[in-house]
């Protein structure tokens, strides 16, 4: 599937949205980290800040603040989402409670969201809404029967089994948009929950399969036969992980870009009648692209071999993992006690939060619009672009500057660096959901009516021009993105109000906090997966040999020390795993260093809480990735997210920028200041 590169951890976040959130909280208590950066009370007065500079300007938060109950983690950005809710949930119950015109925005919202909220309709119907497709399920004859079935669920978005389809731009002509299968149908988070020996991931398999049994009770099974079954869904998974690339290895496009037309899907195996499924999702293009052609041939073997019961199993586990969330109290409670084994919850959210959160997987664009109605002050976002353009202008001056790379390479650098397209705030032309229908009284229906009007959008995408206006998240996301394939970076409204930006703060708090995330973004334009994508958005290679050479060997330097870090007891980070995002804070910080010393040119240099306006800088940065986490979380993060945890993001960038030790006079004995042979720079 395309890929963007995120700036916070959304893949690990989306695990476990469903069930986390905090307590209610005013909106006039919505916290300014950025004010906080210079607040003495964050600061832990027993640590250097040469020797720990995350304990230092977090410790004194990080003891204050617990992490609740129902959180895997607790942080600024969790506060701001507390507030957001808040805000959202204002907006959504004045909706559901004006009962306006069928079609309008606030219909739809408030329909869905008062749908959500009544609990007892959705006791009421128990397992029920589940019936015809677990009878479809069953009364397949053969395996076409059921691949067909699986068709259906992935074009109504109703479940995921075996792998995925949907559309990107074509990734060697990103003008043109086609369709893309790449591998998947896991249920556990990635395929190396399946594989690793060690005994807390030997003991996360058997919590996972006594889920799945006690699941499969809820629809019907008895103990006995839930349990068999829940052993059968462990054989195929863990075939399907094995099939599986690991997700490093999909870190690189090169890997992952190889063109397909459907008669060439013939050679993958012949289990799977790709014409009848490309016709069943609604998709007819010729051209495509296969992420991993390796899966689907280890596919077509499991397919061909797995007995026809053992893979309607498989399946009927698919859909009722993928859609108990929406059903009854046990459901809700099972998923509950899953997700508490996985991350570490301790309490399940509120049901209004809930509900926020469905409003927004199911119509994220148009609750972005009432987002930006209640929340979102128009001076943000041209201050932000202001920013954007400082910060463009200083990685300009950035790659003329480069010692190690020649002048043909700079050059088509900066074509593609003035090529970027910002995106601030909200979509110029927000999305078309007139032809969504949600009714108050079907909660279920509405929810498969929204994710088959998602995929049915997706898929009108294939075989047509790439539409570059299109956004890859919504306002009232609190994250920021490069999308290699447009060749833009993307910052929604709810990312450009605290702990991020506030109009109040002086430059050094907004640069060292909003500055570092643009300057992040940006540079994924140039970190070892962006950089192979050219102005345009096509994979090519643009850079001369030695440049490329030159490139790998300072990339290697950040893998390598990141791989040393650890992220959770006992577990180290994935070094190449969290290379480009590593790149990405190293690069971004240093850009945004570099525009905030040019912008404070003429201008008094004010020393405020007693830190001078640099100190001030690399406070705001360590101050917004104050973070306490769940040891389960750490845990998940470290071996599987592309991030680094929190407190390496922090130290692993700082340790690198000489900057940072002038700033607080460290010196070469300090732990914050590596040795100069082995300071990792990029740009």
């Amino acid at each position: 599937m395309p890929f963007a590169r995120w700036f916070v951890r959304v893949s690990a976040l989306v695990a476990a949205v469903a069930l986390i959130a905090g307590g209610d909280l005013p909106l006039s208590a919505a916290p300014s980290a950025v004010a906080a950066a210079i607040d003495p009370a964050n600061r832990d007065a027993t640590c250097p800040a040469c020797r720990d500079f995350y304990q230092f300007a977090n410790g004194g938060w990080l003891k204050k603040n617990p992490i609740p109950g129902d959180h895997v983690t607790w942080s600024h950005w969790d506060e701001l989402d507390e507030s957001n809710l808040q805000v959202l949930r204002r907006g959504l119950e004045t909706a559901a409670a004006s009962h306006a015109a069928v079609g309008s925005r606030d219909q739809k919202l408030g329909d869905l969201y008062a749908a959500c909220t009544d609990e007892a309709a959705i006791e009421a119907k128990g397992a029920t809404p589940l019936q015809p497709e677990l009878a479809a399920i069953d009364a397949a004859p053969d395996v076409t029967a059921l691949l067909a079935v699986v068709a259906r669920e992935h074009r109504t978005g109703a479940a995921g089994p075996f792998f995925g389809y949907g559309s990107q731009p074509d990734p060697t002509n990103s003008a043109r948009t086609i369709g893309d299968l790449g591998q998947g149908g896991l249920s556990l988070p990635e395929r190396d929950y399946y594989t690793r020996s060690d005994a807390k991931s030997k003991q996360l398999r058997d919590d996972f399969s006594a889920h799945v049994a006690r699941e499969l009770q809820l629809v019907g099974e008895d103990a006995t036969a839930a349990g068999a079954d829940a052993q059968t869904v462990m054989r195929v998974e863990t075939a399907l992980a094995n099939a599986s690339l690991p997700k490093a290895q999909l870190r690189d496009p090169k890997v992952t870009t190889n063109p397909y037309t459907v008669a060439k899907l013939a050679t993958l195996g012949s289990a799977v009648a790709w014409p009848a499924y490309l016709t069943a999702v609604g998709s007819s293009e010729g051209a495509l692209n296969v992420d991993e052609p390796s899966f689907f041939r280890k596919l077509d073997g499991i397919l061909t071999a797995t007995p026809l019961p053992d893979l309607k199993t498989y399946v009927k586990w698919q859909y009722v993992g993928a859609n108990a969330g929406a059903l009854s109290k046990p459901f809700v409670d099972e998923n509950f006690a899953w997700r508490k084994k996985l991350f570490g919850l301790k309490t399940l959210e509120p049901r209004w939060k809930r509900c926020i959160r469905t409003v927004d997987n199911s119509m994220d664009e148009l609750l972005g619009q009432m987002f930006v109605a209640m929340r979102f002050p128009a001076s943000a976002k041209a201050h932000a672009q202001g920013m954007v353009r400082n910060l463009r202008a200083a990685y300009r001056t950035d790659i003329a500057g480069l010692d190690w790379m020649t002048p043909a390479t700079k050059q088509r650098a900066e074509t593609k660096l003035t090529a970027i397209v910002q995106k601030i705030g909200y979509p110029d032309k927000w999305r078309d959901y007139s032809k969504l229908k949600i009714a108050r009284a079907d909660y279920f229906g509405d929810l498969r009516n929204a994710s088959t009007f998602a995929v049915g959008r997706d898929i009108a995408k294939i075989g047509k021009s790439t539409d570059r206006t299109d956004w890859g998240m919504p306002p009232q996301l609190i994250n920021a993105q490069y999308n290699p394939t447009n060749n833009d970076i993307t910052f929604p409204a709810a990312i450009l109000l605290p702990p991020f930006f506030a109009d109040s703060n002086d430059d050094a708090l907004n640069y060292g906090a909003i500055g570092a995330v643009i300057g992040h973004e940006m540079t994924h334009g140039f970190d070892d997966q962006g950089r192979q994508y050219d102005q345009v958005g096509n994979l090519r290679e643009w850079w001369t040999p030695a440049d490329a050479k030159q490139f790998t060997t300072r990339a290697s330097c950040v893998t390598k020390q990141y791989g040393a870090m650890e992220a959770a007891p006992g577990v180290l980070q994935n070094g190449p795993l969290v290379t480009g995002e590593s790149i990405a804070d190293l690069g971004g910080l240093r850009i945004a260093y570099n525009a905030y010393e040019k912008s404070l040119a003429g201008k008094p240099r004010r020393t405020i809480n007693g830190y001078t306006p640099e100190q001030r800088f690399f406070l705001a940065f360590a101050t917004v990735w104050a973070e306490n986490e769940t040891p389960e979380f750490a845990r998940f993060l470290g071996q599987s997210n592309e991030h680094p945890v929190n407190r390496n993001r922090v130290i692993g960038t700082l340790v690198n920028l000489p900057e940072f030790a002038k700033a607080f006079h460290c010196t070469a004995r300090d732990k914050m200041v590596k040795p100069v042979a082995t300071v990792c720079q990029i740009w």
